[in-house]
């Protein structure tokens, strides 16, 4: 379990903490997603790991036509843009765009070839970075101007304009640095193609995240639908993108709410208002380490009192939470769980976000909370349990603050991390890691 100091230091990013310093989210024009350089940390860490990996990528698909992309902002260039060109080791650094969209001037996509084959990469330490994937189609990025360099323009699932909407493409998120690898698979957007991991160490040590097996997307759509069926909320079914009468992903609550905001309207309302009433009386705690958090709530806000501790450097404070809406608790970055500069308040909103989307606080006055509690109230992130549910070892980022360990089992976020990564293979198509 986390100590609290190490919660307050925590840099959150929506759906992600892998990223040295994390870029911008942006939009252009027509409302597609971009990425601007993050600014050069202050402090340097002490290197550990080489100034290069091999990075391997595996065709589990039943596709000779699959692509690679590798994005990111270079450490030891000024973190510019940087992205890997067709070859999959030459470095291609965008110069400024002349006007919003403006096409990539190299061929980026990294053919993974028949179904089996291999193919290795070679990255430099890279912030940010993520690895895409398409099949049978390229993805179209894009560059928009920005005042220190290009903007990376992103493939959007809710933009209907996107030229990559009806295409199969998926992606996992990693960074390599001075100190480590830290790589996870991601479903806080949505559900796509399978993806696994494997890092293996200087030692020979291994780690894996197996993903979704091959048939994952298509039992993701089935149980969101039976969802609907169940509870009759038309979100679930809602969630489910179909392209030429078959399933081509499947949106994460918090996206489907983007395109129809309608959705899921006062969905967590009954459950919040159950928890508001059990904490008039009783005292939810919030555990880091050898530390406690109580919080009453008073006169309809959710209060939590931190003594000070100059030990592990907490100062005296009241945090206030009023009561969220389903769309705060479906994104975890809005009304009550919107981040800013209080370190404390901080440090309880993944936890407190957590657990509204997992639904634990009627059954524990305790958080984190045991894993078995997770997702068992009629009212819950059933994206959430669904995903978990089909992922072959549980663990996948399935909502932004899913990275909130339960306090009698180990990650759930589907992340590999080491200090002294050896290699790095990915897998994509669901044959697993075996």
């Amino acid at each position: 379990m986390p100590s609290l100091r190490s919660l307050f230091n925590r840099v959150f990013k929506r759906g992600r903490r892998n990223q040295e310093q994390a870029p911008v989210p942006q939009s252009n024009q027509q409302g597609v997603a971009t990425q601007q350089k993050p600014p050069v940390p202050i402090q340097e860490q002490v290197t550990t790991t080489a100034s290069t990996l091999t990075v391997s990528f595996v065709n589990q698909t039943s596709s000779s036509t699959v692509y690679a992309y590798i994005t990111g902002s270079a450490i030891n260039n000024n973190y510019a843009l940087v992205l890997l060109e067709s070859d999959g080791q030459t470095l291609y650094y965008p110069t400024n765009a002349s006007s919003i969209g403006s096409p990539l001037q190299e061929n980026c996509a990294i053919p993974l070839g028949a179904p089996g084959k291999t193919v290795n990469c070679t990255i430099p330490h890279i912030a940010g970075g993520r690895v895409w994937f398409s099949v049978n189609s390229p993805i179209t990025f894009l560059l928009n101007p920005g005042p220190n360099g290009p903007a990376l323009v992103e493939p959007s699932v809710t933009n209907p304009s996107d030229k990559n909407i009806n295409i199969q493409w998926d992606f996992c998120e990693f960074t390599f640095n001075s100190s480590q690898l830290y790589a996870n698979i991601s479903y806080v957007d949505f559900v796509c193609l399978p993806i696994g991991l494997q890092l293996t160490n200087t030692s020979g040590a291994v780690q894996r995240v197996k993903g979704m097996p091959s048939t994952g997307l298509i039992s993701v759509c089935s149980q969101l639908q039976a969802q609907t069926a169940s509870d009759g909320v038309q979100g679930w079914s809602n969630c489910v993108v179909n392209y030429k009468g078959s399933p081509l992903r499947a949106l994460s609550p918090n996206q489907d709410l983007v395109m129809r905001p309608s959705d899921f309207n006062n969905y967590f309302k009954p459950y919040v208002s159950q928890v508001w009433s059990q904490y008039q009386s009783q005292t939810l705690n919030i555990n880091a380490s050898n530390v406690t958090i109580p919080g009453t709530v008073v006169e309809q806000e959710l209060v939590f009192k931190v003594t000070a501790n100059p030990k592990i450097g907490t100062n005296s404070s009241t945090e206030a939470f009023t009561s969220p809406t389903t769309a705060d608790i479906f994104s975890c970055s809005t009304g009550p769980f919107a981040t800013g500069s209080d370190a404390t308040r901080n440090a309880i909103i993944p936890q407190l976000a957590s657990a509204f989307n997992r639904t634990t606080l009627l059954k524990t006055n305790t958080i984190p909370s045991p894993l078995e509690g997770f997702y068992k109230n009629s009212i819950t992130n059933h994206y959430a349990r669904i995903v978990h549910g089909i992922n072959v070892d549980g663990r996948g980022y399935a909502f932004p603050y899913d990275d909130v360990n339960p306090s009698d089992a180990g990650d759930q976020s589907g992340e590999v991390n080491d200090p002294n990564p050896a290699s790095w293979v990915i897998y994509v198509g669901g044959g697993q890691v075996s």
